[in-house]
C-alpha cells in the first residue's frame, strides 16, 4: 500500500511540474526557475532535487510534456470528424487558454523553443511539436483528406496558431487570433 507520504510526494512533484507549466507559458524559461517554482508551489527547496535530478531540463521537458498532454487530450474529441471541425478544436484551446489568463499564457512549448537555453530542452520541444503534427495529421486522414494535404494543414495549423498566440498576447488584443483562426478553418474546408 502506498503510505500518505509516497503520496503527499507524488502530490509535491505534480504540483511542481504543473506550476512550471503555468511559469513557462506566461514568462518563458527566464521566470520558470527553480525559485520560481518553488515559491508558486510552497515546496521546500530540497523537493527539487528529490524530484528532478536531472535538474532543470528533467523539470522543463516533465512540463512539456504535461502541456503537450493536455494539447493531445482536448483534441480527441474532435477524432473522426472533418478536417474543419479538428482544426476549430484546436483553435479554440488556444482561444480558452488566452481569454482564461487574460492574454498572459501563451504555449510552454513555444517558449522553450523559442527561448534555446539548453539543446536538449529544445530538441524536446521539437519531438513534442512533430507530435503534435502527426496527430493532427492523423485525425486529418481519419476525417477524410488525403496523407499530403493532411501533413501540410497539420504543419499549417500549429504554426499558425502558435504565431496568432504569441501575437496577441504581445498585443494584448484577441483581434489577430481571431482573424488567423478564421484564415486557418476556412483553408481547412477547401
Amino acid at each position: 500500500s502506498i503510505g500518505g507520504g509516497e503520496l503527499a510526494k507524488g502530490e509535491v512533484r505534480a504540483r511542481m511540474v504543473a506550476a512550471t507549466v503555468r511559469l513557462l507559458a506566461e514568462n518563458g524559461p527566464p521566470g520558470a526557475s527553480f525559485g520560481d517554482v518553488l515559491a508558486s508551489t510552497g515546496a521546500s527547496r530540497g523537493s527539487t532535487y528529490h524530484h528532478f535530478p536531472g535538474g532543470k531540463r528533467e523539470l522543463y521537458q516533465a512540463a512539456l510534456d504535461l502541456a503537450s498532454d493536455r494539447a493531445l487530450v482536448a483534441l480527441e474529441p474532435a477524432r473522426g470528424k472533418a478536417a474543419e471541425v479538428v482544426v476549430k478544436q484546436f483553435f479554440a484551446m488556444w482561444r480558452r487558454l488566452l481569454t482564461g489568463t487574460q492574454l498572459r499564457a501563451g504555449c510552454a512549448v513555444l517558449a522553450v523553443a523559442v527561448a534555446g537555453e539548453e539543446p536538449e530542452t529544445v530538441e524536446h520541444a521539437g519531438e513534442i511539436f512533430r507530435t503534435w503534427r502527426v496527430q493532427l495529421g492523423s485525425m486529418f486522414v481519419d476525417g477524410g483528406l488525403g496523407r499530403a494535404r493532411a501533413r501540410a494543414l497539420a504543419a499549417l495549423t500549429i504554426t499558425a496558431a502558435e504565431g496568432a498566440v504569441a501575437v496577441a498576447r504581445a498585443e494584448q488584443d484577441l483581434e489577430p487570433f481571431d482573424l488567423v483562426a478564421r484564415q486557418v478553418i476556412a483553408a481547412a474546408r477547401t
